[in-house]
Order: structure tokens, then sequence, then C-alpha cells
């Protein structure tokens, strides 16, 4: 899967049909800490929670670019899905549950969990990955974001 550079948030969302259309509403927040201007108009991906590693399903609109991505999976040998993370890479995350321990966690690519101590649910944070396994990575805050 190809993720853009220019990705502006990442966060969960319902789809819901209002008066014959169809609608994804956009967190407050991404508006709040400037992710997000009412009134502009961005390209949108839809990423199911269930998909597997081909499973993107896809939809965009025109309008602002995002082009520049980086294949993720290019530089990985083909023996099967890889993480989506490798350490020291930085990420901007939401925090979606609390694992058994506490710890926060936030979801990427193909559902692929990274375990982030000492966060809430709702938190959206820029991460350091400082360790990768094949099921889940642990990720330590670098800057919190309003």
């Amino acid at each position: 899967m190809e993720i853009s550079e220019n990705l502006l948030c990442l966060f969960s969302a319902d789809v819901r049909e209002e008066d014959g259309e169809y609608v994804v509403d956009v967190p407050r927040r991404e508006v709040e800490t400037g992710s997000v201007e009412p009134g502009e108009t961005y390209r949108v991906a839809l990423i199911s929670r269930s998909a597997g590693a081909d499973g993107a399903g896809g939809a965009e609109r025109d309008g602002a670019s995002a082009s520049g991505g980086t294949d993720v999976s290019a530089s990985r040998a083909d023996d099967g899905p890889q993480p989506p993370v490798e350490p020291g890479e930085m990420r901007y995350v939401e925090i979606e549950d609390l694992g058994k321990q506490g710890d926060g966690i936030a979801r990427v690519e193909r559902g692929y969990v990274i375990i982030v101590p000492d966060t809430d649910v709702g938190e959206r944070v820029k991460i350091e990955i400082t360790e990768v396994k094949s099921n889940f990575a642990v990720g330590e805050v670098v800057d919190e974001l309003h």
C-alpha cells in the first residue's frame, strides 16, 4: 500500500447516510489542531478495518494533491506480510483503545497495532517507533497534538 508523505490526518469514522448522500464526519480535533480547514477540498482514502494486505478499499475525491508517496512494501523481501513500520520511524497516530496494562493502542495499515505507553483514548500524538515485532510495535511519544 502506498502512503503519501502528505498525509494530514488519520482517524476512524463510520460512513452514514444523510439526505440521500453518504457522509464521513471529520473529528473536531482535526480542525482544531489545524490538520484540516473547513471549506477546503481534500483527497480521501477509505481503508477497511478488516482489510488484508491487498484489501485497501479506496475512494478519492479530487482536490488537494497528495502526491509523492512511498511504497512501504517495495523495500522488503516478499516472504509474507511485513510490519508496516520500522524502528526509528516517526508516525502521527490516534490512540483508539487501551490495552490490558493501560497502555494506549493505535492501529495503522492492515490493522497493525502500535502500543504507546502513557497515552489515553482519543489522543493524537507523534511517536517514534522503538520496537517492531511481527504482530505489533511499540512507540514512544515525541510530541502531543492538541
